[in-house]
């Protein structure tokens, strides 16, 4: 079992399933919500316990995003169309015993950093 929470500590959640799919988003959306890039982990939405107040924002007709409302801290992201929750890698508490699988919306990415590491990116 995984277990994280925001910044503040007001919104926790527990991942009570593998998790698959570690990734790192490289999006204009997601740049600019966490300020530089978002690394995610994917497991059934019926997986994820969610305690506090998520705020969600739909910032696309695909998908919506939930962040704490006190902190602000990014923590999900769910397409509408699927069964499968995105949670945030960096709000993890202690070993995740996950590793990184892909770069995603490469193209995207802004000019200051390049992605030098060995990861597939698309």
């Amino acid at each position: 079992m995984l277990k994280g929470s925001c910044l503040c500590g007001e919104v926790t959640f527990e991942v009570n399933a593998p998790a698959d799919g570690a990734s790192v988003c490289h999006c204009g959306q997601c740049r600019k919500q966490s300020g530089h890039v978002w690394s995610s982990a994917h497991a059934a939405e019926t997986a994820i316990h969610i305690a506090g107040p998520v705020h969600w924002f739909e910032a696309s007709p695909a998908a919506k995003r939930g962040f704490c409302a006190r902190c602000g801290s990014f923590l999900f992201w769910k397409a509408h169309d699927e069964d499968t929750m995105s949670f945030a890698l960096g709000a993890l508490d202690g070993e995740t015993g996950l590793k990184l699988e892909k770069h995603i919306f490469t193209a995207d990415k802004g000019d200051y950093y390049e992605i030098d590491d060995e990861v597939p990116q698309s």
